[in-house]
């Protein structure tokens, strides 16, 4: 019954704010639209639809708002006007009561608060749809940030993701692009990430882990976590001073040079990617702090990104080419990569590129605006039936959030000469002489098991062409037989040498 009336609701603001007329519109083949829109003749349809879209998200509350976010960085499937008004949502979620807060540490932890915390702050300092913040300190003394999940969200989330998806269902069965968008398939992804975020114990994980890869650096801090006052439900780390990215003012007052900072940004967002595959994916202005000394403080670790070494190589190349003109080698790229089909002509994707990114090169970042180069590349790879990674949705969408930060510090950044050296820089290592003993000092241990075993193992790969008298094999047979054993003969001896000058370098 309480999922019936929730339906109810949804159906009626999404019928106010006249979302019904896009689908209306969608089913217009199936002769339902000159009937709906006689009958809906009580609708606000004022305003234009991406902002009924929005406003209609926004009433819906905190988990509507959050799907639009994500919907918002998939501007391969949203037309411009929708995915730009859907890039304005704001998560500003009324915070819970604090003695709910105070209920939910002591279901934590079996003991009250004061207990727990030298001090606790019952008074909340930032909100948001899964969870709010405190400050407290512990026994000891240290200053600390203490998040606290909203009470009962797995049920409302679960309530309301069974409904998108009957909804993305219907759009699948009326709409003519339905099936070739997938939208069910968006639910499921925008389901995955929501649920990670119900578990505070996960992003307390990603923050150490983001700690760790920059620990030390010049470029970025990261909370430490206190694992002992960690639970599902409850995450506490280091309290962090420093001010919001999107005070501008304040920063320039405080002497903070606003062009290195565009830079920094860059750079730290590259370093993530590429060195460590490990990336913090919602570096919105929000969850962006900058110390006094310059470095940016990163915030809120419930959504990161991860790549593969193999994904990692593709991008890289893909990003040179770009950086190169060299839009043959990104055709092939990805191609070679499996993202196109590999019967795609590469003359003819090579000269879709380019008409797309010839006209950003050699002009400042104020002049571009990566999210409509990153459609209208979107709405060439369609032509070419590309498909669209899912490992990489995030990678987009931090990308555009470093865009938005670019502009807001420097409008004259040049996004490409920023990132080209450390590229280079990057490639010269996976390819060059350093990333070849790199790799061989990973690979020694497990070479050092798998060398005693190898003649047992190329002995039982050659069983079955060796069981059969060479005589009853025919000739072409007997031939290649032959050639395999003098070739793991050889890929033997010098596996043996490699392994053998491996181990006699001075580490």
């Amino acid at each position: 019954m309480m999922r019936f009336f929730r339906l109810l609701k949804i159906l009626f603001v999404a019928a106010r704010h006249g979302l019904d007329d896009m689908v209306l519109e969608m089913a217009a083949a199936h002769g339902l639209a000159r009937w709906g829109r006689r009958m809906l003749f009580w609708r606000d349809l004022t305003r234009p639809r991406a902002e009924r879209l929005r406003l209609a998200l926004e009433r819906l509350g905190p988990i509507f708002v959050k799907f639009g976010q994500m919907l918002s960085t998939r501007r391969d499937l949203l037309p411009p006007d929708i995915a730009d008004e859907l890039a304005r949502l704001q998560d500003q979620v009324p915070p819970f009561a604090p003695e709910i807060a105070l209920l939910t540490i002591e279901r934590a932890y079996g003991r009250p608060a004061r207990e727990v915390f030298g001090t606790f702050d019952s008074t909340c300092v930032a909100s948001a749809s899964i969870a709010q913040v405190h400050f407290a300190t512990l026994p000891d003394g240290r200053e600390v940030a203490v998040k606290i999940l909203r009470p009962d969200m797995r049920g409302v989330i679960e309530h309301d993701l069974a409904l998108m998806d009957i909804a993305a269902w219907l759009l699948e069965k009326v709409w003519a692009d339905g099936r070739r968008l997938k939208p069910r398939e968006v639910v499921a992804e925008f389901a995955k990430y929501l649920r990670d975020e119900l578990d505070l114990m996960r992003e307390a994980a990603n923050c150490s882990q983001l700690r760790r890869n920059f620990l030390d650096s010049d470029l970025l801090v990261v909370p430490e976590v206190f694992w002992d006052w960690c639970t599902p439900t409850v995450m506490v780390m280091q309290r962090m001073q420093g001010t919001p990215i999107s005070r501008t003012d304040a920063l320039r007052a405080q002497g903070i040079d606003l062009r290195r900072l565009s830079a920094m940004g860059v750079e730290i967002f590259f370093t993530q990617v590429f060195r460590d595959g490990f990336f913090h994916a919602d570096m919105h202005p929000g969850n962006i702090f900058v110390q006094d000394d310059g470095r940016y403080i990163a915030l809120d670790f419930g959504i990161v990104g991860t790549l593969t070494d193999t994904d990692k190589n593709y991008l890289a190349q893909n990003f040179l080419a770009f950086f190169q003109r060299d839009y043959k080698r990104v055709a092939e790229v990805h191609v070679e990569s499996g993202w196109a089909p590999q019967n795609t002509r590469i003359d003819e994707f090579e000269s879709a590129i380019r008409a797309v990114c010839e006209p950003v090169f050699d002009r400042p970042l104020k002049d571009i605006s990566f999210g409509k180069v990153l459609l209208r590349l979107f709405q060439t790879s369609r032509r070419f039936n590309v498909e669209i990674q899912p490992q990489l949705i995030m990678l987009q969408k931090t990308l555009l959030n470093i865009e938005g930060l670019g502009r807001q510090l420097d409008p004259d950044l040049d996004l490409w000469k920023t990132a080209k050296p450390f590229l280079e820089r990057w490639m010269n290592e996976q390819v060059g002489w350093r990333g070849f003993l790199r790799n061989a000092r990973r690979e020694a241990p497990r070479w050092a098991q798998r060398l005693p075993q190898l003649p047992r193992l190329l002995e039982h790969a050659l069983q079955p062409a060796t069981a059969m008298p060479d005589k009853e094999l025919p000739r072409e047979m007997r031939r290649v037989n032959a050639a395999l054993r003098r070739q793991n003969r050889l890929l033997t001896l010098l596996a043996l040498l490699l392994a053998l000058l491996l181990f006699r370098m001075p580490w």
